[in-house]
């Protein structure tokens, strides 16, 4: 989204530059230099002169917040599908209402392009309904360090014909449809974006992409569209007032600030491509759960029009959309500067419901917090197991981490631990040494499938599912990178866990979670 977390809320993972400059040894092999990489090209190699299209060759329709069907001659392809359930555990819900038919859109779709992993773009309930009805859709992903489909295992969910596309190479899919996926230069590790050619017409969507191919993007494309909301981070609305820094007015100024940086950045990364029409998306979600009214009301975010407001300003020869779900592009009528644009966009009919005020939450809080009950939270010994599963070590920060309920408060039975991340001990109580301190408060539905499915972090802090407080306020990168990228693939093997605590204890683990409670210290 836009570089650092902390100095803009607007991201949702951490920064790991990839474009920049790097040590070379010299031509005599005795010092080293700094050589300024360059990132490639690529879509000049085997350019297509554009050809005429006709109205109704090439269709864009907006479905949800970053999920786009394109209409590409005899070919339809989908964008980032996430059109029912939530995102980031329970924190976003969808902040339009998709076309009724979307289900039948995605089923009949010829391919589909997933940008990276996190759950408002791969969206495990939308690909679940999927799965029942075309689990053989050809879904393409970039070779990302970490795998856009790396839970698909534990998901449950059944999709055979995930294609995996190095960097910077056309896919071709016909003599006139050909895409490729292009890398993140801030997270190459994990965010994409993508450019389809369809005969020499350039659609380059840049998604959350901090910067999309490390800023070099193709000039005078088509259609350009990209993320523009902010507000995708925990930063600074979960955490507490801590030393007096927190407070509501400190975090109503940064987020304003950030907002407007935000609103400049992308303004600027428009005028730069310079494409026929600009729309943004990729933002269009709320925090609509009755308990995180506190962020819904702190966690402002920018519109869509102020953003095309601004490239209208700056730059009067780039038109924009902002789209509603159901409405419809044609390219060749947006290309045609003797047809009024009006006309090139088909809103959906008046009446049609634009936005949701209903998301189903029971069903799918109820879903999280079966794993409450899981056997395995009866056993203490979870916490030593998780932690070494999860690999960090040799930091010298101490986390407090603590189970509660949907206000923050402490519940019956949740658990109350320390972790000091040194020597990977759990202590009952803090280290005399001078050492980093993080205190976490956690939502327990959500810190237990956390934990018991083995997901990255991104669900309790992009989700605003916790409460963060630490001493001193410092930023502990490793620790967070770690944590939302760099955990194993596979979830813990809490069966073997199981089968080892019930051989070791003649108890049952009813009865054994008090004694056993004696191998962990709980606060």
């Amino acid at each position: 989204m836009h570089f650092a977390c902390e100095g803009n809320n607007s991201c949702k993972s951490f920064p790991n530059a990839l474009f920049s400059t790097v040590p070379e040894l010299d031509e005599k092999g005795t010092g080293l230099t700094l050589v300024e990489q360059t990132p490639p090209e690529p879509w000049k190699k085997d350019a297509r002169p554009p050809q005429e299209i006709v109205p109704g060759e090439v269709q864009v329709s907006f479905l949800a917040h970053a999920c786009m069907e394109l209409k590409l001659g005899d070919k339809v392809m989908i964008f980032d599908p996430w059109l029912t359930g939530p995102a980031f555990a329970r924190g976003w819900w969808l902040l339009h209402e998709p076309p009724a038919d979307w289900l039948e859109r995605l089923s009949r779709a010829d391919l589909m392009y997933i940008s990276h992993v996190h759950s408002d773009h791969l969206s495990y309930p939308t690909l679940e309904k999927l799965s029942a009805r075309n689990p053989n859709i050809p879904i393409y992903v970039g070779d990302t360090s970490m795998p856009v489909f790396c839970k698909l295992e534990q998901s449950g969910v059944k999709l055979n014909c995930i294609k995996v596309c190095s960097f910077g190479v056309w896919q071709e899919i016909n003599v006139d449809l050909r895409f490729m996926i292009l890398m993140d230069g801030v997270h190459p590790d994990m965010d994409t974006c993508i450019l389809v050619d369809y005969k020499g017409h350039l659609i380059l969507n840049t998604v959350d992409c901090t910067q999309p191919n490390g800023g070099r993007l193709p000039k005078n494309v088509d259609i350009m569209m990209s993320d523009f909301a902010g507000g995708a981070s925990g930063f600074p609305m979960t955490f507490e007032n801590f030393k007096g820094r927190y407070t509501e007015e400190w975090k109503a100024k940064f987020i304003a600030t950030e907002r407007k940086k935000l609103l400049y950045y992308k303004t600027q990364v428009v005028r730069d491509v310079h494409p026929k029409l600009y729309c943004p998306f990729a933002g269009y979600f709320v925090e609509a759960h009755p308990s995180d009214k506190y962020i819904l009301d702190t966690n402002t975010k920018n519109q869509a029009d102020q953003l095309n407001a601004l490239i209208n300003k700056y730059s009067d020869r780039i038109a924009t959309w902002t789209p509603k779900p159901g409405a419809t592009l044609d390219m060749a009528l947006i290309l045609n500067d003797s047809v009024n644009h009006g006309l090139a966009i088909v809103d959906p009919p008046t009446g049609t419901k634009i936005y949701k005020d209903s998301w189903d939450f029971d069903f799918y809080i109820q879903k999280i917090n079966e794993s409450i009950e899981s056997e395995i939270f009866a056993y203490p010994n979870w916490v030593p197991f998780y932690y070494q599963w999860a690999g960090f070590r040799d930091y010298n920060l101490v986390l407090r981490m603590i189970e509660t309920d949907d206000n923050f408060q402490p519940v019956e039975g949740g658990y109350d631990f320390l972790v000091d991340f040194l020597d990977l001990t759990f202590p009952k109580h803090r280290p005399a040494r001078e050492h980093a301190y993080l205190q976490i408060k956690n939502r327990i539905g959500v810190h237990r499938q956390t934990v018991l499915k083995g997901l990255f972090w991104d669900d309790l802090y992009i989700g605003f599912q916790n409460r963060i407080l630490r001493d001193p306020d410092t930023f502990h990168y490793k620790f967070w990178n770690h944590m939302q990228i760099l955990l194993p693939h596979h979830p813990p093997d809490w069966d073997g866990l199981l089968r080892k605590q019930i051989h070791d204890d003649d108890h049952t683990p009813g009865s054994a979670s008090g004694e056993m409670r004696g191998s962990i210290n709980v606060l």
